[in-house]
C-alpha cells in the first residue's frame, strides 16, 4: 500500500529531526492519503490542510514539510494539521491547543 509506504518513509527521515506522526494513527493515515492525491493532482505534495494553487512555486511555502512546521512544533507542539508533532506533545505532557494559521492572508487565494 502506497499510503504505508509513505509512513514508513517519511517516519524514517523526520524522527531524527524531532518530528514525529501524531499518535492518532487514523488521522496520519488520512493525511498521508490526501498528501497522495495532492502529489498526483498537482505533481508535488501540498500540505492537505491549505488550499493549493496548482502552482510549484507559489506553493512552495505549504508543500509537506512546509515552512511553518518547525515554528509550530516549537510553539505548539503541533503543525497545523496535526500530522507532525513533538515527542512531547504525543506523550500528553503539553496541551493540544488549536495552532493557528501562519500563512499569510495573500498566499491563500491567489
Amino acid at each position: 500500500m502506497e499510503t504505508e509506504k509513505l509512513y514508513h518513509m517519511l517516519k524514517k527521515v523526520q524522527e531524527p529531526k524531532g518530528y514525529y506522526f501524531s499518535k492518532d494513527k487514523v488521522r496520519v493515515f488520512e493525511l498521508l492519503e490526501a498528501l497522495i492525491v495532492n502529489k498526483e493532482r498537482y505533481g508535488y505534495m501540498a500540505c492537505p490542510c491549505r488550499l493549493a494553487a496548482d502552482d510549484r512555486d507559489w506553493d512552495k511555502d505549504i508543500i509537506c514539510p512546509c515552512i511553518y512546521r518547525t515554528p509550530d512544533v516549537e510553539e505548539f507542539g503541533s503543525c497545523y494539521c496535526n500530522l507532525y508533532v513533538s515527542k512531547e506533545w504525543n506523550e500528553d505532557k503539553i496541551p493540544h491547543v488549536y495552532v493557528p494559521e501562519r500563512r499569510p492572508p495573500e498566499k491563500m487565494f491567489p
